[in-house]
């Protein structure tokens, strides 16, 4: 599974079709999203997110089985670093491959946490 489509099961499906509106003759981002829509798709939006399997999890929840996945990549990569080193059946490619992945998924779980944070600084500069 790659980053993006990682990322792809935490959008609500009912938000295809206005997104979909939202492109102009081209089919390039930038058309405009008629007001009556954005309050429809606005009162429809799920307080959960949606996995894959049409279940909803929290908010905690999926930040915690990302993080989990990211520990297991990074334990896969220390395996097969281990089993590489000790002469065990991995090949050098399959521990490039797994220390490559492990690797990208912490850059992007770093990236994902700079954006959340960036985004609670701008909640807390906010007056009300």
């Amino acid at each position: 599974m790659d980053p993006i489509s990682a990322f792809r099961q935490f959008i609500p499906p009912n938000l295809s079709a206005p997104a979909a509106k939202a492109l102009d003759a081209a089919g390039r981002p930038g058309g405009l999203i008629p007001a009556a829509e954005l309050q429809k798709v606005n009162g429809d939006l799920p307080l959960r997110f949606v996995d894959q399997t049409g279940g909803g999890g929290s908010f905690e929840n999926t930040l915690s089985r990302f993080v989990q996945g990211v520990n297991d990549k990074q334990t896969a990569a220390g395996d097969a670093v281990r089993g590489l080193i000790g002469g065990g059946n991995v090949s050098l490619h399959q521990a490039m491959i797994s220390m490559e992945e492990a690797g990208v998924s912490f850059q992007l779980m770093v990236e994902v946490r700079n954006k959340l944070l960036e985004s609670y600084q701008e909640l807390m500069r906010m007056q009300i």
